[in-house]
C-alpha cells in the first residue's frame, strides 16, 4: 500500500466519491492478498462486501445431487492485473444490483477459472453451489433438458437468492455449439433449455461458468453471458512472478528455511514455456516435496530438471547457458573451488 492510496481514500471520503473509494479499497485489498496478507486482504473486502449488500447471508438448500455446495478458503489468488481489472467490474456489477450477473469464464485448465469463482464468492460473502455439468447428463431422450430445467427451477424458487453463487464448471461438457453436425441431437435440446433457463433466471442470482473450449459454443449461448473473462492473458513476467509467490509459500508450508530465490528466479526465467498456474503450482510443490530436506538445493535441482528438462544438468551445458560458478554449486552439489580448478584446467568432463 503506497501513501498516495492513504492519501486518494481520504480524499474520496472527503468529497463523498464512494465508487472512486470501493475501487481503490477493493484494489488495495487486492493487493495484500497478492502478496500473501489473505487476512488483512479478506478483512478489507469483507467490510466493503457486507456495507455493499446490507443483507445477513442465509441458508440456501438444494435437492441432494443436483448441486454440491463448494466449502470456501482463504487461499491467496494469484492472478494478473490485466484479469483482475476485469474481476473487479464484475464485483462493482453485482453491488449495483442492476441484474448483470451471468458471466464466463474461459481459458485453458490451470488458468484460474475456478478458483476465482471461489473468490469471487468470498469476498461477496456468498454461498457457493458447483454443478459439474457431466453430472445431469443423461442417456434418456430428453432427460438431460429436464435436468436442466430441474437445477433452474430450484433455483429460482430459492427464498434468499442473493446469498446465492452457481457455478457451472466445465460448461462445454454440456452446452455444444447446436449447428455443429458432429453434435448428437440430445446436446442440441440441453443447450437450448440452458438458454432459455438463463434469460428465465432470477437476476439476483450470480452464475458463473466456466470452459477450455468457448470456441466451440454457439453464440447465442454466449450472448447470454453478461460478461466473458479470457483467462488466457498471462505474460510470460506474471508466470515468473507467480512461480516465485508460489515457491515462497510451499516452502513456508514444508517449513524449509533455506531460499535460494535468485537461482530459482533464472530458473523461471529460463523456462521455454512456464505452465499455468495450476500445472505449475504441482510442480513445484512435488519439487520441493521429493526432495532431500537435509540437501538445501535439492529442490532447485528437481525445479531445473522439471522446467527445464531439454538441457543435460552438467557443467558445460549450464556454463553455456550463463550459469555462475555459484549457481553451478547450487545445482550440480560441486563445490565453487573444484568448478573453478576444472575450468581453469579446461577440463569439460564431469
Amino acid at each position: 500500500m503506497k501513501k498516495k492510496d492513504v492519501v486518494d481514500l481520504i480524499r474520496y471520503y472527503v468529497d463523498g466519491n464512494d465508487t472512486g473509494f470501493r475501487n481503490l479499497a477493493y484494489d488495495i485489498a487486492i493487493d495484500f492478498n497478492q502478496k500473501g496478507d489473505n487476512q488483512l486482504g479478506g478483512y478489507i473486502l469483507s467490510l466493503l462486501s457486507s456495507k455493499a449488500s446490507g443483507f445477513v447471508p442465509q441458508s440456501v438448500e438444494f435437492s441432494e445431487g443436483l448441486l454440491k455446495k463448494v466449502e470456501l478458503n482463504n487461499n491467496s489468488l494469484l492472478i494478473p492485473d490485466v484479469i483482475m481489472e476485469d474481476i473487479k467490474g464484475i464485483l462493482n456489477a453485482i453491488r449495483y444490483h442492476a441484474g448483470i450477473g451471468k458471466f464466463l469464464f474461459k481459458g485453458k485448465p490451470g488458468t484460474g477459472k475456478t478458483e476465482m469463482a471461489k473468490h469471487l464468492a468470498r469476498i461477496l460473502d456468498r454461498q457457493l453451489f458447483m454443478v459439474n455439468c457431466e453430472m445431469i447428463i443423461d442417456s434418456h431422450l430428453g432427460q438431460t433438458a429436464k435436468n436442466i430445467s430441474k437445477i433452474f427451477d430450484e433455483m429460482n424458487r430459492q427464498s434468499f437468492p442473493e446469498s446465492l453463487i452457481v457455478l457451472f464448471d466445465e460448461l462445454d461438457s454440456l452446452a455444444m455449439d447446436r449447428m455443429n453436425s458432429r453434435d448428437v441431437r440430445e446436446m442440441g435440446r440441453a443447450t437450448s433449455t440452458f438458454m432459455k433457463c438463463m434469460d428465465d433466471l432470477n437476476q439476483d442470482i450470480v452464475i458463473i461458468a466456466t470452459t477450455n473450449m468457448a470456441d466451440c459454443f454457439d453464440k447465442a449461448l454466449v450472448r447470454r453471458f453478461d460478461k466473458v473473462i479470457d483467462f488466457d492473458r498471462y505474460s510470460n513476467s506474471d508466470l515468473q512472478d507467480i512461480a516465485l509467490a508460489i515457491l515462497e509459500s510451499e516452502l513456508e508450508r514444508f517449513n524449509i528455511k533455506y531460499r535460494n530465490k535468485r537461482l530459482c528466479r533464472k530458473i523461471f526465467s529460463m523456462s521455454s514455456s512456464l505452465p499455468y498456474p495450476g500445472d505449475l503450482k504441482n510442480i513445484i510443490r512435488s519439487s520441493i516435496a521429493f526432495s532431500d530436506p537435509s540437501t538445501p538445493d535439492a529442490y532447485v535441482r528437481n525445479l531445473f530438471s522439471s522446467l527445464i528438462p531439454e538441457v543435460k544438468m552438467d557443467r558445460e551445458s549450464l556454463q553455456s547457458m550463463g550459469f555462475s560458478l555459484r549457481d553451478m554449486e547450487a545445482l550440480l552439489g560441486i563445490s565453487r573451488s573444484t568448478l573453478s580448478r576444472r575450468l581453469n584446467e579446461g577440463d569439460v568432463n564431469e
